[in-house]
C-alpha cells in the first residue's frame, strides 16, 4: 500500500529584495534558493508529521539559471519517498516574475514561461511517532 504522504506538494512564493543581491548585475547567490528549500521543507514536515523536522542532506543540487534581486521565486517541494523517520523531497525554484530596470527603476513583469533556476533532492528527518 502506498503512503498517502508521497506526492504531497507545498509551494511558497518569495520576492527577492535588492538587499539580497550578492554579485554584479544584482545576482543572488545560489545558497539563497537552498534557504528557501529549507523553509518549504519545514512546511512539508509540519503537514506530514506535525513537526518541523530537520534537514539531513541535499543531493543533486543544480543551478540552472540566475536568480536576481527583483525576482519573484516560486519554490516547490514534493515528497517522493517516506521512510520510517526520513522523507525524500524534490525541490524546484522557478523565477515567475522579473524586475525590468532597463525600463525604469521599479518596472517588473510576469514571465510568460517560468524559468527553472535551481533544482535539488533533499532528505529530512522527523522524530519517531509518539
Amino acid at each position: 500500500m502506498s503512503d498517502p504522504r508521497v506526492g504531497l506538494t507545498v509551494t511558497h512564493r518569495r520576492y527577492v529584495p535588492y538587499s539580497h543581491a550578492h554579485y554584479a548585475g544584482n545576482l543572488v547567490d545560489g545558497a539563497y534558493a537552498l534557504g528557501l528549500f529549507g523553509d518549504v521543507a519545514t512546511e512539508v514536515c509540519i503537514r506530514t508529521d506535525g513537526d518541523e523536522g530537520l534537514f539531513a542532506s541535499y543531493a543533486d543540487v543544480q543551478f540552472k539559471a540566475p536568480m536576481k534581486a527583483g525576482d519573484v521565486l516560486e519554490v516547490t517541494a514534493t515528497v517522493t519517498r517516506v521512510g520510517t523517520r526520513s522523507r525524500t523531497i524534490d525541490f524546484a525554484a522557478h523565477v515567475v516574475c522579473r524586475g525590468r530596470p532597463d525600463r525604469s527603476e521599479s518596472a517588473a513583469e510576469v514571465l510568460a514561461e517560468p524559468i527553472v533556476a535551481v533544482t535539488a533532492t533533499g532528505t529530512v528527518v522527523v522524530p519517531p511517532p509518539a
